[in-house]
């Protein structure tokens, strides 16, 4: 791959990771502020700043990967490195899909208008079992981990990253079908997660759609907070739902690309995609949530002041 191609790639992926590194940092400052000021934080800043926390962690080992793959891949011939790397980048990718979902049935306990036993329990529960549920999620994915990097074979994984590639052809094919086969594995148990928002997000919708022929039966015609709050949190959910869609596409290619001629090329442009997903959808939380939105044209007030009072 030309040096010039390289750089541009690795100037994006700087430039994403930046963004990305902003808003979620921004997400759990405010938030911290406001549990040091108050000593006591809402279920949906807890699981806010839990989600921002695993994307910074998220974004640092796509990056540090993305750069140690483009300008020290020599790096990984050893293996011992690699295995790092799939730990944590393992970790915090169930962490962050995990929490996006807890995010998404948090939404809907708490917007949507359904009168089942189940889902009134389930809504008069939610806010207790929060800190719990992101505890076991926690444990959980440590040991997704801890298994997933067990299993994968650090001959196979050095000789699909090196670029001066030895003569371990014989080995790489050997490994494949386990790689390979761990890899499906591993995106299989993150579709449960997204199933479960995609249900939330159905769930909300035809909640909205009852809550608006009930509206216009009434006939009230004044504004309802209801549908503002039903639309807020669709969008929450939905941009999710499709970024995260990008995000599995694009893990799936640098997965498979593993296999294919000009594996760093395809793998670098995985990643790239890969960090547009946890990069942008915390500017859409951001909007969507009051106090962060607040917050934010705070900060855009001040920036704007201090400008100002630079340029006179």
């Amino acid at each position: 791959m030309p040096d010039k191609v390289e750089s541009i790639l690795l100037l994006i992926a700087a430039g994403e990771f930046s963004v990305g590194i902003l808003g979620n940092v921004f997400i759990g400052l405010v938030n911290c502020m406001n549990w040091i000021k108050t000593r006591k934080i809402a279920s949906i800043d807890l699981i806010l700043t839990s989600l921002a926390i695993s994307r910074i962690c998220l974004l640092c080992i796509i990056l540090l990967d993305y750069f140690i793959l483009g300008l020290y891949p020599d790096v990984y011939t050893t293996g011992k490195q690699m295995r790092i790397i799939d730990f944590f980048w393992t970790l915090t990718n169930h962490l962050n899909v995990w929490f996006a979902t807890f995010l998404s049935i948090f939404y809907f306990l708490k917007i949507a208008n359904f009168f089942h036993p189940l889902f009134l329990w389930m809504k008069w529960r939610i806010d207790s079992v929060i800190p719990r549920i992101l505890l076991g999620s926690l444990a959980l994915s440590v040991f997704i981990s801890l298994v997933v990097t067990e299993n994968l074979n650090d001959d196979f994984r050095s000789c699909v990253r090196v670029k001066k590639k030895t003569n371990v052809t014989v080995k790489c094919r050997v490994n494949k079908a386990q790689y390979a086969s761990i890899k499906i594995c591993l995106n299989l148990l993150t579709l449960f997660p997204f199933s479960v928002s995609l249900l939330s997000f159905l769930l909300l919708l035809l909640s909205l759609w009852r809550h608006t022929r009930q509206m216009k039966v009434s006939a009230t015609g004044c504004r309802d907070p209801s549908i503002e709050a039903h639309v807020g949190a669709m969008k929450a959910v939905i941009s999710f739902l499709l970024l995260f869609i990008a995000y599995y596409l694009a893990f799936l290619v640098a997965t498979s690309s593993y296999f294919m001629p000009e594996t760093e090329l395809a793998v670098m442009i995985g990643e790239l995609i890969a960090l547009i997903y946890p990069s942008s959808h915390s500017f859409i939380l951001i909007l969507g949530n009051t106090n962060l939105r607040q917050a934010s044209l705070r900060v855009l007030w001040k920036v704007k002041y201090i400008l100002k009072r630079r340029n006179c």
